[in-house]
């Protein structure tokens, strides 16, 4: 399923600029940057499971935001892009 990934993380410290790069890392480890601090995820529910999970213990609720947008598995007509793209779509093979 795709499972479209938000987050807010305060910043104004240095423990939340190191939050900030956790949440980023943890992000591209399962799916593609696709705005600043937006990512598309293509994951299966363990993995979502497991995700959440990481990122729940990274943020700090009382200061930062996280949001999961659950696009389920026919996303293709859930989404619309206008502009430039970076990068291949988060379903598409990548061979290195």
């Amino acid at each position: 399923m795709l499972v479209l990934i938000t987050y807010d993380v305060n910043t104004e410290s240095s423990a939340g600029r190191t939050r900030l790069r956790k949440v980023a890392k943890q992000c591209e480890n399962y799916g593609r940057r696709v705005q600043n601090s937006v990512f598309e995820c293509i994951l299966d529910q363990a993995q979502c499971v497991m995700l959440k999970s990481l990122l729940s213990d990274i943020i700090d609720e009382d200061v930062d935001s996280l949001r999961l947008y659950y696009l389920g598995n026919k996303y293709q007509t859930k989404v619309e892009h206008i502009g430039v793209d970076r990068g291949i779509a988060a379903d598409q093979t990548l061979i290195l």
